[in-house]
């Protein structure tokens, strides 16, 4: 793996480099073979919270994970343990694809030991409840004062301009954001 580690608001010291590099580098236990892609790390504080991102690109997936906390070596730690997660997530899926469709199992060492694991753990995603409701058209203001006035974290509408689907979200930083179509 090669490491780009960048630091805003911060300077990435030797240890801190090397923290992250070791908990990362751990990473490569649910592989086959060695990670040969690019590791982003982006490290930054603001108003004393330390925030982390780390980005793995691969060839199907796309690891990614944020995570903030007052102390940067538990937000390390954390954002580690959320990736993990997402490792052990999409194996368990490859896994499930290649026994739906009558193929052999597909298990090196590590990934039997996770798979076995994650399948004790992990729960069915089940929908308890659907809506349907007529997408009006409005602009993305509207669409945030709709959103607002009813207490949601996003808020699905129709582009009075574009005519698509968009969809308009708080983010955690209290600003809001705006989803729409890549036509």
């Amino acid at each position: 793996m090669k490491f780009n580690i960048r630091g805003e608001n911060l300077t990435v010291t030797e240890a801190i480099r090397e923290y992250v590099e070791k908990k990362v580098g751990k990473l490569e236990k649910y592989f086959e073979s060695p990670l040969t892609s690019d590791v982003h790390v982006n490290l930054s504080v603001y108003n004393n919270k330390q925030r982390i991102e780390v980005t793995i690109p691969m060839t199907n997936l796309l690891l990614r994970a944020e995570e903030e906390h007052l102390d940067l070596y538990a937000a390390i730690d954390l954002v580690i343990d959320k990736l993990e997660r997402q490792i052990r997530k999409y194996k368990t899926k490859v896994n499930r694809k290649f026994r739906q469709n009558g193929s052999p199992k597909f298990v090196t060492s590590s990934l039997a030991e996770v798979i076995d694991e994650v399948e004790e753990s992990e729960e069915e995603i089940e929908i308890v409840r659907t809506k349907r409701f007529d997408l009006k058209p409005m602009d993305s203001e509207e669409a945030v004062l709709q959103m607002d006035m009813l207490g949601h974290a996003f808020y699905v509408f129709q582009n009075a301009a574009s005519g698509d689907t968009n969809v308009v979200y708080r983010r955690k930083d209290g600003k809001y954001g705006l989803i729409e179509p890549n036509n």
